[in-house]
């Protein structure tokens, strides 16, 4: 209807680009335009000013010889003073910009290992961007930004860099378990060892207070008993020890210890013990 009554409306955020009788006129705004057709104008077609976004897929080599994917994200939109331009000038700036950008990385990556490749990959954007701004502001395109988004190895070398990785987390990990045993044994080697130094100490201090002991009944028994020698009182504390260890051995129902003496010279004393048992039963 619009048309009819030589009228037409141009969409927010759009331009049209007028032409009369075939020759660019004028670029219309947004908002409703009156073209006489009679005149010889009309609209030859419309722009979007809205900012637009491109996806490009690049396959490439690195330094390294691994073959990779690079995907970049290019932002762009038309600028409102260079709508003729945009149009006319251009027919796919899809198509333009996606060759800039396959140029601009196949000229980049390759001069990267793969791993400074996914290090640098703000500088390969960059150089991307900037490539891409010289040549399209001269067709009427703003380049807003460009980013790589994506790096992709083949599926080989993914999975060769991440057994790579995981073997070289295991060594670590390896690394630290044989740490931590090794702090472990060493620990138990110092308690061990200290506690071997105590029990010393506490043997030490036991002979000690043994020997104190004896050496004050020995003491004590010679001043109440005149004429006694130690030799004496030690054969008596001996023989006293003797007889309550062998109190003890049948006080026990399910005792099993006998004290033999043993060595060559023992035959000899168990012989001389028996002849002085037998000799004095006889004198009874």
């Amino acid at each position: 209807m619009g048309q009819a009554f030589c009228c037409i409306q141009v969409e927010q955020s759009s331009v049209a680009i007028k032409e009369q009788f075939g020759k660019y006129d004028e670029v219309l705004e947004p908002g409703c335009h009156c073209l006489p057709w009679i005149s010889g104008k009309r609209v030859a077609g419309y722009l979007t000013l809205r900012l637009q976004q491109l996806d490009v897929r690049c396959e490439t080599k690195t330094k390294d010889n691994v073959f990779v994917n690079v995907v970049a994200s290019i932002q762009y939109r038309v600028l409102s003073n260079k709508a003729s331009d945009a149009y006319y000038k251009l027919s796919n700036a899809k198509s333009q910009i996606q060759a800039y950008v396959f140029d601009v990385i196949r000229a980049s990556v390759p001069k990267l290992n793969l791993d400074d490749a996914f290090e640098q990959k703000n500088e390969i954007a960059r150089a991307v961007e900037e490539e891409l701004e010289k040549a399209m502001s001269a067709y009427g395109y703003e380049i807003v930004q460009t980013l790589i988004v994506d790096i992709e190895p083949d599926e080989h070398v993914k999975r060769a860099m991440n057994e790579i990785n995981a073997a070289a987390r295991l060594r670590m990990a390896a690394n630290e378990k044989a740490e931590a045993e090794k702090i472990i044994q060493i620990k138990r080697a110092e308690g061990e060892a200290e506690a071997k130094y105590l029990s010393g100490l506490g043997i030490a201090r036991q002979r000690q207070a043994i020997v104190d002991g004896l050496r004050d009944s020995v003491i004590g028994f010679s001043v109440n008993v005149p004429g006694t020698t130690a030799k004496d009182v030690m054969d008596m504390v001996l023989i006293t020890q003797y007889f309550d260890t062998m109190k003890e051995i049948g006080a026990a129902s399910k005792s099993s210890s006998v004290f033999i003496p043993h060595g060559p010279g023992a035959v000899k004393d168990i012989a001389t013990q028996i002849r002085d048992g037998l000799l004095q039963a006889s004198q009874h």
